[in-house]
């Protein structure tokens, strides 16, 4: 399938195979939609993209006017983007990553250099053996044929012509014991340069994650105790779920809010989100960041939910010392074992004349996620 993209081209918005783009054209992105050169964003709303191809972080980034760099292959995963591109092909940052990937020499294991080394030895050993041997035979008998190949005779016999075949029978020998452990050896000389690795760098997206987020634990304030999603939950800590998925995106794609849907959804015995429609949202903002979403029902019921950085939830709730130290040892506790916690908190007003800021409001601290 032939990629396409959308540009304004004398004013009218065309149609044309991604390849046909030139520099200085206006293209239009839109969600679901793959980046087909690099770009400076002109007018952006909501406009996220997922730039892992490059950087390796899941999470989507914002882009708008402070931050107006968009990249050739990622993808737009929320908002409309109008840009003007200003690289295409190999002179875009994907093109560069792959000209320098072409560039990589493949260099030697420590093992083949240290047998290279070995054989070099011996063959200057074996040449020194075979001018001394052929000498002293032809002083002796002043025969030089004879004397030839009795000393090539001796210097061959020191070169170790075996050590390819044994290098190959070793390699084999340890593929084969990895094989049996459940690892696949592509190549034999990953044998041995694992086995001499001091340090292994890895991707963990992919390899040792799978880009999924799950809910695993819960801090209820209320009881002061770390529930895990398995266990039977109590009604304070549904409610907990409750609130945290209202501070979410009512149609989430980060991964962090799919997952609080989900555990809503499962947790739930009545889903409440058809009935509930955002009036005001805050977004995502502040040192630490947080942010807060106001739901209303038809009948006039308001749900005020935030959620983000613990640090930012307790600084606009109003805690004791004692409270903010319990909070803090389940936040140690919870990061310990390598957990990213969220913090949440919620506001009751019936009045709609909601402040401009989302700290101004009146929270109370429901928990740690």
């Amino acid at each position: 399938m032939v990629a396409k993209s959308k540009v304004i081209r004398n004013g009218k918005v065309e149609e044309i195979k991604s390849e046909d783009l030139v520099l200085g054209d206006v293209i239009i992105i839109e969600e679901g939609m793959s980046i087909p050169a690099d770009a400076t964003i002109i007018l952006s709303n909501d406009f996220m993209v997922n730039e892992s191809i490059l950087t390796g972080e899941s999470l989507a980034v914002e882009k708008n006017k402070e931050n107006n760099q968009v990249f050739k292959g990622t993808s737009v995963v929320g908002g409309l983007g109008i840009a003007q591109i200003t690289a295409i092909g190999n002179e875009t940052s994907l093109g560069k990553i792959g000209k320098s990937l072409e560039g990589i020499k493949e260099e030697k294991t420590p093992l083949e250099n240290q047998i290279s080394n070995f054989v070099k030895k011996m063959a200057f050993l074996g040449g020194i053996v075979f001018f001394v041997v052929w000498a002293i035979n032809y002083y002796n008998t002043r025969e030089i044929l004879n004397s030839l190949l009795q000393s090539l005779t001796l210097a061959m016999s020191i070169l170790p012509e075996e050590i390819p075949v044994a290098f190959t029978t070793f390699m084999a020998l340890g593929a084969w014991r990895l094989m049996k452990s459940g690892i696949v050896v592509k190549q034999m000389k990953t044998v041995e340069t694992l086995g001499s690795a001091t340090v292994i760098c890895t991707d963990k997206t992919g390899t040792l994650t799978e880009n999924i987020m799950d809910l695993a634990k819960l801090y209820d304030f209320e009881s002061n105790i770390i529930f895990e999603t398995n266990q039977t939950l109590t009604e304070t800590n549904k409610n907990l779920i409750r609130t945290a998925m209202f501070a979410s995106e009512p149609i989430p794609f980060d991964p962090m809010e799919v997952a609080l849907h989900n555990a809503y959804k499962i947790t739930s015995e009545n889903d409440e989100r058809p009935n509930f429609k955002i009036i005001k949202e805050y977004p995502l903002g502040g040192t630490p960041p947080m942010m807060t979403h106001v739901f209303e029902n038809k009948s006039g019921e308001i749900i005020i939910a935030a959620k983000g950085s613990p640090e930012a939830i307790i600084h606009v709730c109003d805690l004791g010392e004692e409270d903010k130290l319990k909070i803090e040892n389940a936040i140690d506790a919870l990061t310990l074992e390598g957990f990213r916690v969220l913090g949440v908190a919620e506001a009751n007003t019936q009045n709609k004349n909601f402040p401009k800021s989302q700290q101004e409001f009146k929270f109370n601290f429901k928990g740690i996620l």
